[in-house]
């Protein structure tokens, strides 16, 4: 489409959306007899398809990952920086896939969506779905959209491990992976806070053991205080320090409850303006698939047997703040890369933004994606 804004930006795009008719057995028993994903495109596929570029997104993104869907966006995707004409991601060389995950809410399958088996939305009864599940069903989105082989599978954080597991279930079917602030399998830390979480939405009054759009209610109190926790989580003490340090909103103390610093009033706004985007079932589903995420566990707990059959080449990158998926993280997973004798380049970046680092536009980051893509050989 016509770019509508600036010479790098994929402008204007509109999402698709397909219902595939292939059974999904999941991981935890269950089976999807179809499933419904939504997606967008950016840049063409080329005559040798051979270009193709896999984005997978992280717990909150979605499938709208560059560009507008109108002139009226005050934002772009969420991952503006790195797709688009000149970008690391570069629409003049890729064709750029990015999808809603199945368990999404963004208008893939998932629990604000109808089961068409009894009419009704599914809610607490989606299934829940892992890494593995969700990298299934990417492929399916592969073979309908006839790429045979993506040139490259990217993510960060929880997309990270979808660009990892990509290369261990189906090896013959990438050429690269980028894998970015991620780890192999989380901390006992990392699933503690995501427990956390979980008990704040399903303790509200508001839950209705996840029946609560059935009441006309949403568990706003529970998934705002999730969110709130989640966010502290993914920035560093320098970076909140440097962007609200110890400011008073209105430049006193009320003695109350109420907000009187700053950071105060940031979380609280970014908790509303979660509740109004997303859902509480899809939250707790996406927080299991992280908790789950362990593929050395097929392989007697060895990371490096979990590697052994990948043929991608890896480029794996952390950021020295990040204190939720630390640098130590990575280094696992490139010690186990380098063990299974397999090509993999490792960038930490200093950073103070902590794990949102991944979604931010640091030039040496942006740098060092922007070399390893342009050493990526594809046809016409």
């Amino acid at each position: 489409m016509e770019n509508a804004f600036n010479k790098n930006s994929v402008g204007l795009v509109k999402p698709n959306s397909i219902d595939l008719k292939n059974k999904l057995d999941l991981d935890c028993g269950k089976t999807l007899d179809g499933f419904k994903l939504v997606y967008e495109t950016y840049g063409k596929l080329n005559k040798s398809k051979d270009n193709a570029v896999l984005i997978c997104h992280a717990l909150s993104g979605d499938h709208h990952a560059a560009g507008y869907h109108n002139k009226n966006d005050k934002k772009p995707g969420w991952w503006d920086s790195c797709i688009g004409p000149g970008k690391p991601f570069d629409t003049n060389k890729f064709y750029i896939v990015s999808l809603n995950n199945i368990g999404g809410c963004k208008g893939s399958s998932g629990p604000n969506t109808i089961n068409t088996k009894t009419g009704k939305e599914y809610g607490p009864e989606f299934p829940i779905v892992t890494v593995k599940d969700w990298v299934n069903s990417q492929k399916f989105l592969a073979d309908y959209l006839d790429i045979d082989k993506w040139a490259c599978v990217i993510g960060g954080s929880l997309g990270g491990m979808q660009a990892l597991q990509w290369a261990i279930s189906y090896p013959s079917k990438i050429k690269n992976s980028i894998i970015i602030a991620a780890a192999a399998k989380l901390s006992a830390q990392n699933i503690a806070f995501n427990e956390v979480a979980r008990q704040a939405i399903i303790t509200d009054p508001d839950f209705h053991d996840g029946h609560y759009n059935n009441f006309g209610v949403v568990p706003k109190r529970g998934l705002s205080i999730a969110r709130m926790l989640g966010h502290i989580t993914y920035l560093s003490d320098d970076s909140m320090r440097q962007k609200f340090g110890r400011d008073l909103r209105e430049g006193k103390l009320h003695f109350g409850y109420d907000v009187d610093f700053q950071v105060e009033s940031y979380l609280r706004y970014q908790a509303q303006a979660f509740v109004e985007r997303f859902d509480a079932n899809t939250y707790l589903l996406m927080t299991k698939a992280l908790d789950y995420f362990d593929p050395a566990s097929e392989f007697n707990g060895n990371l490096e047997s979990a590697f052994e059959k990948t043929n991608a080449k890896f480029l794996v990158v952390s950021f020295t703040s990040d204190w939720r998926f630390s640098s130590s993280k990575s280094h696992e997973i490139v010690k186990s890369l380098i063990k299974a004798r397999k090509n993999v380049s490792y960038a930490e970046i200093e950073a103070n933004q902590g794990h949102d680092a991944f979604l931010m536009p640091i030039p040496d980051y942006l740098g060092v994606l922007k070399n390893f893509m342009k050493n990526i050989e594809v046809g016409d």
